[in-house]
């Protein structure tokens, strides 16, 4: 092989070599953030093919997109003082690729860390009905404690769910104890309101059959009339209503004649007059 061509392909070899250093190829979820010498340049690289001075600048490239990061159980004391372990979910996304790059070493070992703590805090300032009612409250108070602390590294956090909470043996069989007693309440509150309105119910029609003379028989035949369907070996003779009207003004008209008997006879007569004076004395012997 001559010198010429072994020259002529050493010098290809570092034209490829320099051009393949200084094409980029940035895609679509990434942004591209170059150092010249370690300074910033103040233009990040959008997606395409991108050129960069060969062995002067270097890129980094930052993805874009949503992260979802996993928040591991941590243990942590409410303020009624209650022992929980809560694991939450973070949904993050870098907004400035600089900022990720220069203000921060590890800007997802960061925001990891940044939710442990703040998931402890937060829940030290709440109580376990708040925890276990109102997740929304707690959630949205969660992001914003994150989102203070990492705005500064280009991160923007666009929600914070909690997954889990674990309550305490002793606490689950309290929760289970005082909620089949607020079942129970429910139940009797419900069975006495039917109660009421049944009796209400029964006082009306009481009141309509009482208003209407023939109801009351025509309830009674129909009584008769169920209790006859049944195949049984009873047999009913109702008795009629009239003859219960009869026997009770019989009665009270015997009870105003025997008042009127006891008005009309003399004290003397019935033994209810005054008792006569017994006298004593000289007045006695003269009698």
């Amino acid at each position: 092989m001559s010198p010429l061509l072994i020259t002529l392909a050493l010098l290809a070899f570092l034209v490829l070599t320099v051009v393949g250093a200084g094409v980029q190829l940035v895609q679509q979820y990434q942004r591209g953030v170059v150092l010249r010498f370690g300074r910033l340049l103040p233009t990040v690289r959008e997606p395409g093919l991108r050129i960069i001075v060969p062995f002067v600048d270097r890129m980094t490239k930052v993805p874009v997109q949503t992260v979802v990061m996993d928040v591991p159980s941590q243990g942590a004391i409410t303020r009624d003082n209650v022992t929980l372990a809560v694991d939450a979910v973070v949904y993050f996304r870098v907004s400035d690729p600089a900022k990720a790059v220069v203000n921060v070493d590890n800007y997802l070992g960061a925001v990891s860390q940044v939710a442990q703590t703040s998931l402890r805090s937060v829940i030290g300032r709440v109580d376990l009905d708040t925890m276990l009612s109102d997740r929304e409250q707690v959630n949205d108070e969660l992001r914003a404690v994150i989102d203070t602390p990492t705005e500064a590294w280009g991160v923007s956090v666009d929600r914070v769910e909690i997954k889990d909470i674990a309550l305490p043996e002793g606490m689950r069989r309290s929760m289970s104890r005082q909620a089949e007693a607020e079942r129970d309440r429910r139940a009797r509150v419900i069975a006495a309101e039917g109660e009421a309105q049944a009796s209400a119910r029964l006082a009306d029609a009481a009141r309509e059959m009482g208003e209407t003379p023939g109801a009351l028989q025509l309830r009674l035949l129909q009584t008769v009339a169920d209790v006859a369907s049944d195949k049984n070996s009873t047999l009913v003779m109702p008795f009629p209503i009239e003859m219960l009207r009869f026997f009770d003004n019989a009665s009270g008209t015997t009870a105003e004649d025997a008042d009127a008997d006891r008005a009309s006879t003399p004290p003397e007569v019935n033994g209810s007059g005054p008792a006569p004076a017994i006298t004593t004395g000289p007045e006695a012997d003269r009698r």
